[in-house]
């Protein structure tokens, strides 16, 4: 294990895991911490930097034909969720630090691909044990991220959180196979360890029953719910609920 983080290598277990270094943030690429508070009113650089949220929503809607917002809402937020954690668990599990992934430092482009693109402006090494990576992500991050989301839209915290655990769970299982084809079981075993302490807290000890690699969530995604979606592998269903029951999934 090093000091150093090497974004190359953590690049190399995955396109979740990616994170590229940026000087500054240009027009396409907003600080997260901006992105997190309100609209900027009169911003002059376009919808999808004066309203990066509402944006990106409706990019996810549009892609997916989601009949709800909220569907929109819980597979984008699920998305960035599972790029943070990534970062910060991959991170840690390779190297023994994480990187400083602060809202003010760490930019989303809203109009990006999946995964959603991160540029960090530099690289900043903390310890990469459970607590740091709590602070950087889960407090940091995800629970600023739903304040902002539940501002706007009908989802419940409950569906949100899930998401939380269930990309949390996603990530561990990734490293682990990413070490065991690699010849690099300690990194696989640090990154499950890591999982186990950080799904011991209130808000992400309830999402659902992790194992291992396996996990199966307490609540579900919704993706269901868009033309031609399925169920996720660790969702609470074990088929599609019937579209008569549309709050059986709200988790």
């Amino acid at each position: 294990m090093t000091t150093l983080i090497d974004l190359a290598e953590l690049g190399s277990v995955g396109g979740f895991f990616a994170l590229r270094v940026s000087p500054a943030h240009d027009r396409g690429v907003r600080p997260l911490a901006t992105v997190y508070g309100l609209p900027e009113p009169g911003d002059p650089t376009g919808s999808e930097s004066g309203d990066p949220i509402g944006f990106r929503v409706g990019k996810v809607a549009r892609r997916l034909g989601a009949p709800e917002d909220r569907i929109a809402v819980s597979v984008a937020q699920l998305g960035l969720a599972a790029r943070l954690w990534s970062v910060a668990l991959g991170s840690a599990a390779l190297f023994g630090r994480v990187p400083d992934l602060d809202p003010a430092l760490l930019g989303w482009d809203a109009d990006g691909t999946s995964p959603d693109d991160l540029w960090l402006t530099g690289v900043h090494p903390l310890p990469g044990d459970a607590g740091t990576i709590r602070d950087v992500v889960q407090y940091g991050h995800l629970g600023p991220l739903s304040e902002a989301l539940r501002a706007r839209y009908r989802i419940s915290a409950g569906l949100l959180w899930g998401n939380a655990g269930s990309a949390l769970a996603g990530a561990a299982r990734e490293l682990h196979g990413w070490a065991a084809r690699s010849g690099r079981a300690d990194v696989g075993e640090r990154a499950l360890s890591l999982a186990a302490e950080l799904f011991d807290h209130p808000d992400l000890r309830g999402t659902g029953t992790l194992r291992g690699t396996a996990f199966r969530r307490r609540s579900c995604c919704l993706y269901y719910r868009c033309p031609g979606g399925g169920l996720c592998g660790d969702c609470c269903f074990d088929r599609p609920p019937q579209r008569s029951s549309p709050g059986a999934a709200s988790g």
